[in-house]
C-alpha cells in the first residue's frame, strides 16, 4: 500500500511540473546554444557575411506598401552610396558631361578629347567593380570571364563607334593597343607589385592555363600576320579583295575558335584553370568569406551595369568624333592616341584589378584579367569588328600593316617566355613595363601609311 501510494505521488509529482522542468531546460539550453552560437567561429563568419550581403529580406513581409516603398528607396540610396561615392576615382564623373557641354558651346576637339577621355577612366573602372560583384554570384570560372567580358566592354563600344564612322585604322589600333597594353603594362605592373610585396620568395602561378592563352595569342597573330604580308608582298590574286576575303574567312576561324576555347574553358578541362593555392584556406580552417562577400545584389550590379555601359557609350561617341581633330591640335599622331592613350583609359579597371590581386598573392586571378583580356581581344574583338564591318558595309580587315603586326608578334613571344616557368618576380614585371615604354615611344615617332580620311 505504502509502495502504492509513494507511485501516486511520484506520478503526481512529475506529471504538469515535469513539463513546465523541461521547459525551463530547454530555454536554458537554447540561451546556452545562442551565446556559444554568438561567439562561434562559423556565426562570426555568417553574421559577417549576412552584414556585408545585400538584404534579402521579402518586400511583403511587412504588410504595409509604405514599409515597401521605404525599404526599396533606402536600398536604391544605398546602392548609388556604394556604387557612386565610395570611390575617390568618382571625383572624375563630371569631365563627362563638361565633355558635352565644351562640344556643344565651343567645338574645341582638343579640350572635347581631353574631358572625355578623363571621364571614361572612372566609369571603366566602376564597370569593373560592378563586374566583381557579379562574379561574386557565379563561380570563379564564370567570374573571370565576366570580367574580361566587361573589362573589354569600353574598347569594343569605342571600336564599334570608330567603324560606324569610317575610322577603320583606328578599331585596329586601338584594339592592338589594348592587347599590348594588358600583355606588358597590365600584366607587368602586377608582377612588379606582387613581386615587392612577396620579395621574399617567388610567386607561382598556374602554367598550364598561360600556356594554353599563350597558344591562342599566337593563333591570333597568324590570322594578323598572312593579310599584312600578302598586302606588303602584293602576291594577292585580287589585290584588295582577296585580302579582304581572306580576313573575313579568318576572322570566322578565329570566332569558331574562340568559342571552342569557352567550352574548353568551362566544361571540358574547368580543372586546369584552378588556382594553383586553391583550398590552402580550407586547409588551415580559415574562410575567405568576408573576402568574397558582395557589397550589392545581383540585380543592382546587373542594373549598374547596364547604366555604366549606356554612359561609356555616350561618351565614347564623343571621344571618337574628337580623336582627328584632337591629333591636329596636341601635335601627337593618330597612332600614339589609338595605340596608347585610349587603351590605357580602357584598360583602368583591369589594370587597377590585376595590380590589387597581385599584391595579395592571387596571381592567377592577375593572369586571368591581363592575359584572359588580351586573348578576348585577339580572339573574339578583332574578329567580330571585322564581321561587324562586313555587316556595315565597311572594309575592315585583319591587314594591321607590318609594323603593328610584327610588335604584337614579338609582345607575344616575350610574354610566353616569361610565364613558361609558372613564377613571377618583380625583375620579370619592370622588364615588361620596361618593354610597353619602348613600344610606345615607337609609336609616337610612327607615322600611320594609311590616313583616317582615305578610311571615310
Amino acid at each position: 500500500m505504502d509502495n502504492q501510494s509513494n507511485k501516486v505521488n511520484n506520478f503526481n509529482i512529475n506529471d504538469v511540473p515535469m513539463v513546465r522542468i523541461q521547459s525551463h531546460q530547454e530555454i536554458g539550453s537554447l540561451v546556452e546554444f545562442e551565446d556559444q552560437d554568438l561567439v562561434s567561429p562559423e556565426s562570426l563568419s555568417r553574421r559577417k557575411h549576412s552584414f556585408h550581403d545585400p538584404p534579402h529580406r521579402s518586400l511583403s513581409s511587412g504588410g504595409s506598401e509604405n514599409g515597401s516603398t521605404i525599404y526599396i528607396r533606402n536600398s536604391i540610396a544605398e546602392s548609388i552610396k556604394v556604387v557612386v561615392f565610395s570611390a575617390k576615382i568618382n571625383i572624375l564623373i563630371p569631365f563627362g558631361p563638361l565633355a558635352i557641354l565644351v562640344d556643344k558651346f565651343s567645338g574645341h576637339n582638343g579640350w572635347v578629347f581631353f574631358l572625355s577621355l578623363v571621364g571614361i577612366i572612372p566609369l571603366a573602372e566602376r564597370l569593373g567593380y560592378a563586374t566583381e560583384q557579379l562574379s561574386c554570384y557565379t563561380g570563379p570560372t564564370v567570374g573571370g570571364l565576366l570580367n574580361a567580358t566587361f573589362g573589354n566592354a569600353t574598347e569594343l563600344i569605342i571600336s564599334i563607334y570608330a567603324l560606324k564612322s569610317g575610322m577603320i585604322r583606328v578599331v585596329q589600333q586601338s584594339l592592338l593597343g589594348s592587347i599590348l597594353s594588358n600583355m606588358l603594362l597590365v600584366l607587368g605592373c602586377a608582377f612588379f607589385a606582387g613581386g615587392l610585396v612577396h620579395s621574399k620568395r617567388e610567386q607561382v602561378f598556374n602554367k598550364g592555363a598561360a600556356t594554353v592563352s599563350s597558344g591562342l595569342l599566337l593563333m591570333a597573330v597568324m590570322g594578323l600576320l598572312f593579310p599584312a604580308v600578302l598586302h606588303s608582298t602584293r602576291t594577292e590574286l585580287h589585290f584588295g579583295r582577296s585580302e579582304l576575303a581572306l580576313s573575313r574567312f579568318t576572322s570566322c576561324i578565329m570566332l569558331v575558335a574562340y568559342a571552342a576555347y569557352l567550352v574548353f574553358q568551362l566544361k571540358s578541362q574547368s580543372n586546369l584553370y584552378l588556382p594553383v593555392n586553391e583550398g590552402d584556406g580550407q586547409a588551415d580552417g580559415t574562410s575567405n568569406d568576408d573576402e568574397e562577400a558582395p557589397e550589392i545584389s545581383k540585380w543592382e550590379s546587373i542594373v549598374w551595369l547596364s547604366i555604366l555601359t549606356a554612359w561609356i557609350s555616350v561618351l565614347s561617341e564623343y571621344l571618337v568624333d574628337a580623336i582627328e581633330g584632337a591629333s591636329v591640335r596636341m601635335h601627337i599622331p593618330v597612332a600614339f592616341i589609338s595605340v596608347i592613350l585610349l587603351p590605357i583609359v580602357g584598360n583602368a579597371a583591369e589594370h587597377a584589378g590585376a595590380v590589387m590581386f597581385a599584391m595579395k598573392d592571387k596571381l592567377d586571378i592577375s593572369l586571368g584579367v591581363a592575359i584572359g583580356s588580351s586573348t578576348q581581344i585577339a580572339m573574339f574583338g578583332i574578329p567580330f569588328c571585322v564581321v561587324v564591318g562586313w555587316i556595315m558595309g565597311r572594309p575592315m580587315d585583319l591587314n594591321f600593316q607590318l609594323f603593328e603586326t610584327a610588335t604584337l608578334f614579338i609582345t607575344v613571344l616575350v610574354v610566353a617566355f616569361m610565364v613558361q616557368e609558372g613564377t613571377s618576380n618583380y625583375f620579370k614585371g619592370l622588364m615588361l613595363v620596361l618593354c610597353y615604354i619602348i613600344v610606345a615611344a615607337s609609336f609616337f615617332v610612327h607615322i600611320d601609311p594609311t590616313s583616317i580620311g582615305e578610311d571615310h
